[in-house]
């Protein structure tokens, strides 16, 4: 292949979903390495731990109890981010001044404040935040979950996001089949006013900042469009107008299909792999293949396929330096409410960052260049590639029970 060299020599990548620039270094790999390593995550928790706020019947930190539930469960988290109603913030004006000050310092006092409009900007920003547990066993990650038991996890994905849709969205003849009920038994209920975006993720592993072992995810509704989405958009967006329509995603996912170097895996619906402009070591992007906007648009052979992936994924993941992997993984799609042209651009991808670089020991620190330059990697996404899919087969803690 003619990008057969650049397994050796230090380049850049250039990510046309941001519009940005990662520096790869293949060549550092080699480096010895006396840095801070990460205690490898082990598997010995109980089914049921009395003491988490996550695990069915138990009471939560704020006095809730917890539904005995046998799938997933869903609650308004106890410690919002955003909150749905907060006191009022209007950003200052620029005040006309007392009449007795003489004209120069009014016009001091003016530009000063006009200075500060320009650079100190603030703006209130409200929603609301959802936790969302898995699977009722408390030591269950999604690797050890086969993909007919992820499925009710992206069915309860689907119906908090179409509850969300605002109804005068193209997205909201889409929804109408899977729309949440106004009151459930897990006690959602639909927002009070209509949010701009909603971001579902998950944060796995004690490296990446969980808070509580049982594996649950996140969701963050807000009345504003988060930056790295509001990005992606934008270029999303460019790309549709400069090609007569066409979707990114979908024309990179058929790219990558076909070329097959970084590739993980792959089904009729989706295409998983290490992208062309990864910056984390073993990052993977999930890409609908087709025109995907939102969960919406998935119907059950798509739901079905991305239960599988997710699956695959996270089972290659563990068995790479055989530990519980950590990683922070998120869904990117269409934003709750917007023009026409945002959602018709949009496309339903996700993104896993895991941090660990050499072994369950060593992880990738975005530090130094990275912080004041732009990204840098070391291994290859190809190499990375590779060594997931050899990964694939029984998890790996399968064999040690």
């Amino acid at each position: 292949m003619p990008e057969a060299i650049l397994d050796d020599i230090s380049h850049r990548r250039y990510n046309p979903l941001r519009g940005s620039w990662v520096l790869v270094s293949p060549h550092r790999t080699k480096r010895p390495w006396q840095g801070q390593q990460e205690a490898a995550s082990k598997i010995e928790l109980p089914q049921y731990d009395p003491s988490c706020y996550l695990c069915p019947g138990n009471k939560r930190a704020q006095g809730d109890v917890n539904p005995k539930y046998d799938k997933t469960f869903v609650f308004v988290n106890d410690f919002a981010a955003v909150k749905e109603q907060q006191a009022e913030y209007e950003p200052p004006v620029q005040d006309g001044c007392k009449a007795d000050v003489s004209m120069s310092t009014m016009a001091k006092l003016m530009g000063g404040t006009a200075l500060a409009t320009r650079l100190l900007r603030a703006e209130s920003t409200t929603g609301k935040c959802y936790v969302i547990t898995f699977a009722p066993a408390h030591n269950v990650t999604l690797a050890d979950m086969p993909a007919e038991s992820i499925l009710p996890v992206i069915d309860t994905w689907t119906k908090i996001y179409t509850s969300h849709v605002d109804p005068h969205s193209p997205l909201a003849q889409a929804a109408k089949s899977t729309t949440l009920p106004a009151s459930t038994p897990n006690g959602n209920t639909q927002p009070n006013q209509q949010y701009r975006y909603m971001q579902i993720f998950e944060n796995k592993g004690q490296a990446m900042g969980c808070s509580n072992p049982h594996p649950h995810g996140q969701i963050w509704t807000t009345t504003s469009l988060p930056e790295e989405p509001s990005i992606e958009l934008q270029n999303l967006q460019q790309y549709r107008r400069e090609q007569g329509g066409a979707n990114l995603l979908e024309d990179y996912a058929s790219l990558e299909s076909e070329k097959g170097e970084r590739t993980v895996f792959e089904n009729a619906s989706f295409w998983a792999g290490c992208p062309w402009w990864a910056t984390w070591p073993f990052e993977i992007m999930v890409i609908a293949k087709k025109h995907k906007r939102a969960l919406v648009d998935l119907d059950q052979q798509n739901q079905d396929d991305l239960a599988q992936v997710i699956s695959e994924i996270t089972r290659r993941y563990d068995n790479l330096f055989e530990t519980s992997f950590p990683y922070s993984m998120g869904i990117h799609q269409a934003p709750l409410t917007g023009t026409n042209e945002e959602i018709e651009a949009s496309h339903f991808h996700m993104h896993f960052y895991p941090p660990l670089l050499r072994s369950a020991t060593v992880r990738k620190f975005l530090v130094g260049y990275e912080m004041m330059a732009e990204p840098q990697r070391d291994i290859t996404p190809e190499q990375a590639a590779k060594r997931l899919r050899d990964c694939g087969g029984p998890l790996y803690r399968e064999s040690l029970k």
